[in-house]
């Protein structure tokens, strides 16, 4: 009986080591591909469900709209406020963060309602990006970037949430450049991307809303040539795709680092097209697009 189990045991290695390079083999990354140029610095990709993307150029003050199969553009949102980030409420509702100092929604009449402005009485910074709960719970970042010295009332860079009744809440103050946000897939942790350091900090958050213990997740590197730690967006097995100044990093749910891409300009932002094989990707000049295989 010895023998066999050994002769099984010899016959299970080689099968298990197959199907473990299979598995780690199935995930990659394409070469990107630029589907629109000819931008100022473009950010806050958002996939609508007309099957079209829109995305910010912050310097430009617009917000544009790209159809797939085209290389050509349409204004979206004229005099956009700046806006950087760009997602969706549960309804469709596309709310903005904006480098004016403000977080807005488009409204039914198709112009920008602002949502906040202030925490207790003191202009917002820059917001920068965001991430919505399905809860319709607006969490979002608020670096120093887009605000002048002289226009700058607060001594810190806030991550916050905006409840179901408006109320803007606090949630931490200790980053120095918080940037980059997203949730993971069940909605049970939330990671923040720090552009000073290149920390991707992942907390818990609770069922009220709050944020709660955080670890430091991964890094990324400090600010270079092509950036400094930017955007985030996660994939349903709760891969982590980040943008910095190595290109695009993945990592996965243990933080360990799974694939590097690099690009020829700074990128900032990621968003899923209609499903998770298309990945969407914000550049200095240039839009791209890369296909995953990551089953």
């Amino acid at each position: 009986m010895k023998n066999a189990a050994s002769l099984t045991l010899f016959l299970l290695v080689p099968i298990f080591l197959f199907f473990s390079c299979v598995s780690e083999n199935q995930f990659s990354l394409s070469t990107p591909e630029v589907i629109t140029s000819g931008y100022q610095f473009t950010e806050g990709p958002h996939w609508l469900e007309d099957g079209s993307l829109i995305f910010s150029d912050i310097p430009a003050n617009k917000v544009y709209q790209w159809q797939p199969g085209s290389e050509e553009t349409t204004i979206f949102i004229d005099s956009s406020g700046s806006s950087n980030g760009i997602d969706g409420l549960p309804g469709g509702t596309i709310v903005l963060t904006q480098h004016d100092g403000m977080v807005s929604k488009l409204n039914e009449a198709g112009k920008l309602e602002a949502l906040v402005k202030n925490y207790k009485g003191m202009r917002l910074n820059s917001p920068n990006d965001l991430a919505i709960r399905s809860d319709s719970l607006i969490y979002f970042t608020d670096p120093p970037y887009g605000v002048s010295a002289e226009d700058q009332e607060l001594d810190f860079a806030g991550v916050y949430s905006i409840d179901q009744n408006g109320a803007l809440i606090l949630l931490y103050d200790q980053l120095a450049l918080p940037n980059g946000i997203t949730f993971s897939p069940d909605e049970t942790h939330l990671y923040v991307s720090d552009s000073e350091t290149g920390d991707i900090l992942r907390f818990e958050v609770l069922e009220n809303g709050d944020l709660s213990d955080h670890i430091v997740f991964a890094n990324i590197g400090k600010p270079g040539d092509k950036g400094a730690a930017d955007g985030l967006i996660t994939d349903s097995e709760g891969r982590l795709y980040t943008t910095g100044p190595n290109g695009l990093t993945v990592f996965d749910v243990e933080g360990n680092q799974l694939a590097t891409l690099s690009f020829d300009e700074q990128i900032t932002n990621v968003e899923w097209g209609s499903d998770e094989k298309t990945l969407y990707i914000t550049g200095a000049n240039n839009v791209y697009q890369i296909i995953v295989s990551n089953y």
